[in-house]
């Protein structure tokens, strides 16, 4: 009986996410369709790679016949998602420490030296994806409106933001999900700032009004812990959670700590 010959085994085709593709090849021009299939996988499903659309852009700088202005600017407004809520961190950070109140419109109330430290911070991301994008690209209209919007979410100039994206919703709309997350931010960072926030000032942050506003609060206080005070109207206040923001005295200090005599025992090192 003659004995069958072992077929050699197919060799198997080995698969690699796109995170590894980033790092191992970033400047392979073979994976720039792979990252833009990924933008748009972030999009639909709400996810965010900085890396890999960074790695992307900077394909399309060696490669601009093969860029795609939709793809950029779903990166942008990804990006742009991403950076306000670090921005305002930053800005409340370097307030508090510098003894300011940080107002809803807070640029304007800020001294020349905070300005000076907050530039000298690290960039983020909406301006890592601006200085890989061509000039002669930034200057497209669509583009334009996207850094007038990140600029007004950076500020927390809400009413402004809103009312900009009203008038440019073709823009937003081509990533689902991003009025419900602009909402969320502004939410946040009133949480940061208020300890009650009238009705109004919030209606104006998150651009809801009427019954649906009274639905929302009704949702806030059922699920995250908001008190609505008696009232009526514009005159109404709504209680946000304490936290160590809003309330500095919930807020852990390391130095506090530290022993008094540990810190007299360095005093001699230093004189």
């Amino acid at each position: 009986m003659v004995r069958e010959r072992e077929t050699p085994k197919q060799q198997q085709q080995v698969s690699y996410t796109v995170e590894q593709l980033v790092a191992v090849n970033p400047y392979n021009p073979d994976i720039l369709p792979d990252l833009e299939n990924y933008v748009n996988e972030q999009v639909s499903s709400q996810t965010y790679s900085l890396d890999a659309n960074l790695c992307l852009l900077r394909l399309y700088q060696f490669e601009p016949e093969r860029m795609s202005t939709q793809i950029v600017v779903r990166i942008l407004v990804k990006a742009c998602l991403s950076s306000s809520l670090y921005l305002f961190r930053i800005m409340y950070q370097l307030g508090s420490r510098l003894g300011y109140v940080v107002p809803n419109a807070f640029f304007s109330f800020f001294p020349p030296a905070f300005l000076q430290a907050l530039m000298a911070m690290p960039a983020p991301d909406f301006s890592l994806c601006l200085f890989l994008i061509p000039e002669r690209v930034q200057m497209e209209e669509q583009f334009k409106t996207l850094i007038v919007l990140s600029h007004y979410l950076e500020t927390g100039r809400f009413r402004q933001f809103w009312d900009e994206a009203a008038k440019n919703r073709h823009i937003v709309e081509a990533v689902p999900g991003f009025e419900q997350a602009i909402q969320t931010y502004a939410i946040h960072v009133l949480s940061l700032t208020y300890q009650k926030i009238p009705r109004p000032v919030l209606a104006e942050a998150i651009n809801i009004e009427g019954l649906s506003l009274d639905k929302f609060l009704e949702h806030q206080a059922a699920n995250s812990g908001w008190i609505l005070e008696k009232g009526h109207g514009r005159g109404q206040l709504i209680v946000l959670p304490r936290n160590e923001f809003n309330h500095p005295e919930l807020k852990k200090s390391a130095a506090d700590s530290v022993p008094l005599e540990h810190i007299t025992r360095i005093f001699p090192i230093l004189g």
